[in-house]
């Protein structure tokens, strides 16, 4: 046997030993001689017999010329591959970047994000051990290795990204053991070949390659695929409709993704046996037929998109049942008729798309009770009739559209003011633009008191014979004088609030000049203050651009930016145009005035560039109490994150560049201010122009009542920022705002809204269950892992620290201070390189998998 290049395998086991002279030995040293022999003998058969004395250190003669025929065809530009010397010695002590052994074989072969090129040896079929071949996210040329499918213990491949081309060798079949096969993102062409020998298939991701032929029947008869996802590709003929033969309890399929193929037929009905089904992705085919009623049986189903494809028929009543959907998507196809009523029963609906088909009829007014709903897309479409007054009472809803329709009369007042006018073009709408006045319009009622909307809606009347010219102008001429009648009265009321509110207790008219005086006086000071006046109330100025009135601030437009345990938060428009947000706190949640103006003036002072400044505060006679911040444009970051639209892609730099600025305002709150947030969550982040993070809403808890704290904690909770910890101290500190921070910065990872259902899991236990199956890139929001190749290992390291912050231990959590200092740290590691890992701090394998803490992994 070859013993050059210090090869481990020698043919003579006694070569290293050295007799001693005859002169020299006696009875002692012949016996320590033999007793050496022996050891090293039974040393020997150990290490022939794959003994555990020498596990780890010396890899088998058959996996070590494996080995370096996979580094001969592969090509390093990194040098990762200069560990793995000519040696056998060591391979398998972890000194060899990638590779995994047991009893001197080679199970695991884990090089990802390390710009490998070349291709991939046929000779990787003499790793007869191999469990997982994990080479994502490098640039692999050549064809996939004929010789995978004979491999007996082959339970992973994971070769997504990559440049493969040719077909998907048929031979894979053979893999008895085969849970994973993810050869995603790559050039591959050819048939889908059959894996139903492959009884344990988990997860199959063939998507974006140019595979053709049929979808095989063996896929639908798969009890342990849960993740089918083939989209992207030349697949054509029909969907099998021979899904769950058996019965839908024995099937766990749970993703099925078939978009942007060449599919036609119509929708298997099959498919309704699949009860764990929770998405169904089918767009951009050639699908015809109708949409099957028996899909409303799917009662885990979350997304349905059947968009862009010419589909018929009338929407079926039954999906109405599917009360865990969160989208359904039915854009660009031929769907007619009425859409039901029933919708409301789809309480979880976030994005409702039902553009471009031929639907007719009225809107269905029972829309406006799925509270939750951000989206509404009906434009192109044949209703009629007049928008559903209750779509108004959607307080989330943030794109809207239901151009180019039938539609007649007026707009309702929130949509009117919420959405432009390319939301309501292409009908015969009025009162959304102001060059559109509706005519025949009663004046709105008297704000019954500050930020309080028009509780009675204008009465509609409706003419249904043809109009003169003349009559036409006289109905504008008196829209017109109604308009200015109705601003003249504005201005005269708003004039006699400012006159009375300038009166002192004695009824007498105080003096403006010196009114003025005293003002400009205590605004040096820092602090304006302004009490009586018809209300009575009192605002209190802090440092800010512009300054106000009470009766500026009560006379303002306001429009509801969104609603949280602490209050209602407002736009304010003020009179000069200058933009305001204002909270309206709760009533009766608040402490007494006393302690309320003591903390309101401490949090008054607080000063960082990522902290939302409070600029100033009114107490109204009734004791309301309103908080006036900075209106920033760019709104919470919940909302740019999960309400864009499609074409909004969100880069790396900004998501990572939000996250330093949430460490270091929160960094500020902790160490200056001394004091915990208590309530941080993505919808309390607020952006501005430069979509600079700023956190908002911080010493509320101090403000109020430790009932009101406790429902704010259990409201937070419900919303998937809570640390564990808070159901019990029901008190928040510094360590609770870390585990918050962390779920934040998952967010920005994933893409994923905590509050979403994720099988039960939050979205710590989500990430750290796909992390523990060494799944870690299907964490990552699909735009990040398309730089992957460049920011693989800053996502790697930000995602260990997120899950760091979120362990379940509050010791093992970092401080913020610390939390910032490695934000600001995390840059791509160099090859081969490996820094101290704290105790408890998740790593990353050289497969890219995150390893947990056990804490978090349990």
């Amino acid at each position: 046997m070859d013993t050059k290049f210090g090869s481990p395998f020698v043919t003579n086991p006694f070569q290293f030993l050295h007799f001693p002279s005859k002169e020299t030995t006696n009875w002692f040293s012949k016996v320590f001689l033999y007793t050496l022999l022996f050891f090293q003998i039974l040393g020997f058969t150990k290490l022939v017999s794959g003994g555990h004395q020498w596990d780890g250190i010396i890899v088998t003669q058959a996996d070590y010329q494996a080995l370096r025929a996979l580094k001969h065809e592969l090509v390093d530009f990194k040098g990762v591959l200069r560990s793995w010397n000519d040696s056998g010695y060591g391979a398998c002590s972890g000194r060899w970047a990638g590779i995994k052994c047991v009893r001197g074989q080679v199970i695991a072969l884990q090089l990802p994000w390390k710009g490998l090129g070349g291709k991939i040896s046929e000779k990787i079929g003499q790793l007869q051990s191999l469990r997982k071949i994990n080479l994502h996210d490098n640039v692999l040329a050549g064809s996939v290795p004929w010789s995978l499918g004979f491999l007996p213990n082959l339970r992973g491949v994971y070769l997504f990204n990559n440049q493969l081309s040719g077909s998907i060798p048929p031979s894979i079949g053979n893999c008895l053991l085969l849970q994973t096969l993810d050869l995603s993102n790559n050039a591959l062409t050819g048939a889908i070949p059959s894996l139903e020998n492959s009884t344990r298939l988990i997860r199959l991701n063939l998507s974006f390659n140019s595979l053709t032929g049929t979808i095989p029947n063996s896929l639908t008869k798969s009890h342990s695929l849960i993740f089918l996802a083939l989209q992207h590709n030349n697949i054509s003929g029909s969907i099998p409709n021979t899904w769950g033969q058996i019965g839908k309890n024995t099937y766990h399929l749970q993703f099925l993704t078939l978009d942007h193929n060449l599919i036609s037929g119509t929708i298997p009905v099959s498919l309704s046996k699949l009860g764990w089904l929770e998405e169904i992705s089918l767009s951009h085919n050639k699908l015809s037929g109708t949409i099957p009623s028996e899909l409303g049986s799917l009662l885990r189903l979350q997304r349905l998109d059947l968009s862009y494809n010419a589909i018929n028929g009338s929407f079926p009543v039954s999906l109405s049942n599917l009360s865990s959907l969160v989208s359904l998507n039915l854009e660009g196809n031929h769907l007619g008729n009425q859409v039901p009523e029933a919708l409301d029963r789809l309480q979880n609906l976030s994005v409702l798309n039902l553009k471009n088909n031929q639907f007719k009829g009225q809107i269905p007014a029972t829309i406006g009770n799925i509270s939750g709903i951000d989206v509404i897309d009906l434009s192109h479409n044949n209703f009629s009739g007049e928008i559903p007054d209750s779509l108004d009472n959607l307080a989330n809803l943030t794109s809207f559209n239901v151009s180019y329709n039938n539609l007649t009369g007026a707009v309702p007042l929130l949509l009117s003011k919420k959405f432009n006018s390319s939301s309501f073009v292409g009908n015969i709408l009025c009162g959304y633009d102001s060059s559109i006045p509706c005519p025949f319009l009663s004046p709105p009622q008297n704000n019954p008191g500050p930020f309080q909307g028009p509780t009675v809606k204008p009465h509609h009347h409706h003419h249904h014979h043809k109009l003169s010219t003349k009559d036409i102008i006289l109905i504008a001429a008196g829209a017109v004088l109604a308009a200015l009648l109705l601003l003249c009265c504005i201005l005269l009321c708003c004039l006699i609030r400012k006159r009375t509110a300038s009166k002192g207790k004695n009824g007498k008219t105080a003096k403006s000049a010196a009114a003025l005086g005293s003002s400009e006086k205590e605004i040096t000071s820092g602090t304006h203050v302004e009490s009586g006046g018809e209300t009575g109330g009192k605002l209190v100025h802090f440092d800010g651009p512009f300054l106000f009135t009470a009766d500026d601030l009560l006379c303002a437009t306001a429009e509801i930016m969104g609603k949280s345990a602490y209050g209602t938060a407002y736009k304010a428009t003020l009179e000069d145009g200058n933009q305001v947000a204002v909270k309206r706190l709760r009533e009766k949640t608040t402490k007494s005035q006393k302690e309320f103006e003591s903390e309101v003036a401490a949090l008054g002072k607080v000063r960082h560039p990522n902290l939302l400044a409070l600029r100033a505060y009114y107490m109204g006679p009734k004791g309301e109490k309103l908080l006036v911040y900075d209106y920033l444009t760019n709104g919470s970051l919940a909302s740019f994150l999960h309400a864009r639209g499609p074409e909004t892609i969100i880069n790396w730099p900004t998501r990572m560049n939000i996250a330093k600025g949430i460490a270091r305002g929160l960094c500020h709150l902790h160490a200056q201010e001394e004091m915990a947030h208590g309530n941080l969550t993505s919808s309390n982040i607020i952006l501005d122009e430069q979509i600079n993070a700023h956190i908002a809403d911080f010493g509320l808890s101090r403000l109020m009542t430790a009932a009101a704290n406790t429902n704010v904690i259990a409201t937070a909770g419900s919303l998937g920022y809570n640390a564990p910890e808070l159901s019990k101290m029901k008190k928040a500190n510094t360590k609770t705002d870390v585990y918050s921070l962390g779920v934040i910065i998952l967010e920005l990872l994933t893409g994923k809204s905590p509050s979403e259902g994720m099988n039960g899991m939050d979205l710590p236990q989500w990430v750290a269950s796909i992390v523990k199956e060494e799944w870690t890139n299907e964490v990552f929001d699909l735009e990040l892992m398309r730089d992957a190749p460049i920011i693989g290992d800053e996502l790697l390291n930000t995602l260990k620290l997120a899950l760091h912050c979120v362990d379940p231990s509050p010791a093992a959590r970092p401080e913020v201070q610390q939390v910032l200092q490695q934000l600001e740290e995390i840059k791509p590691e160099l090859p081969g390189s490996s820094g101290d890992e704290g105790a408890g701090v998740p790593t990353a394998g050289d497969d890219g998998a995150v390893k947990l803490p056990s804490s978090a992994s349990e």
